[in-house]
């Protein structure tokens, strides 16, 4: 049995894509997944099953498509991906560093360097980016709520699927992977 972390894109944000976690759980306890556990109501989901990554993540798009209603990007997140964003944030060795400021946008395959060139990051200075294979540490100037410089942005230039978390979220949720 292998723990699967699930981040669901654009639940539960500004009254769109609305769903509780407790249904949420229940839903993916009936698919047969184990140990289902949820951090936040924002789409963090870790459930246990024999199945590969891919398929957990397909099946879980399917389900909540049919009992919710909603198309809900899923993007599949390892436990050595969350080490690596740890061990890789370049922000991190920053002196004084400013942890809300953090975020971390995973997509859903892995980038090359280059591809940092294809965000045209430069638009959004003071606003900062930095590409580690399928993640993006992004340290934002003012916030994220105040920034062009979003999921949808990086879905668009870079043809991929993204969700982006906060530090402490992605902190929070490697704790969880260690329970």
């Amino acid at each position: 049995m292998k723990t699967h972390l699930a981040l669901l894109r654009g639940i539960n944000v500004s009254g769109h894509n609305m769903m509780k976690m407790e249904a949420l759980k229940a839903m993916l306890e009936n698919l047969g997944f184990q140990n289902v556990r949820t951090y936040l109501q924002s789409g963090n989901v870790f459930v246990d099953s024999e199945e590969e990554a891919s398929k957990v993540g397909f099946m879980i798009k399917q389900e909540i498509f049919k009992v919710f209603g909603h198309e809900v990007p899923v993007v599949m997140i390892t436990k050595e991906n969350l080490e690596s964003c740890f061990a890789n944030n370049p922000f991190l060795k920053e002196k004084d560093i400013d942890m809300k400021k953090l975020y971390v946008a995973f997509v859903s395959m892995n980038l090359k360097k280059e591809s940092i060139n294809d965000l045209k990051i430069s638009q959004f200075k003071p606003d900062e980016a930095s590409i580690d294979e399928n993640r993006i540490f992004i340290k934002y100037d003012i916030g994220a709520g105040k920034t062009r410089f979003d999921q949808k942005y990086i879905e668009k230039k870079l043809n991929v699927t993204a969700t982006i978390r906060n530090w402490n979220t992605v902190t929070n949720l490697l704790k969880m992977y260690n329970e």
